[in-house]
């Protein structure tokens, strides 16, 4: 497995509402044109998560539906 780093104008993340309250429980997400990325905000530069969109809209949508917890 190899890391991959999203920098320059292409990668604007964000946090997730969601994360907590606190600075310890952060997720960060960044939409891309090939697909979306979420890494721990906490950690950055160890690495990321990147699915393709379809994938990701069927995750939240399984979120908000319920289906996940």
């Amino acid at each position: 497995m190899t890391r991959t780093s999203i920098e320059g104008p292409d990668a604007a993340w964000f946090k997730s509402s969601y994360s907590g309250g606190n600075e310890t429980e952060c997720v960060e997400t960044a939409f891309l044109d090939s697909g979306t990325s979420v890494r721990d905000s906490t950690r950055p530069h160890e690495g990321l998560l990147h699915v393709r969109s379809a994938a990701w809209t069927v995750f939240v949508d399984s979120l908000r539906g319920g289906q996940l917890s």
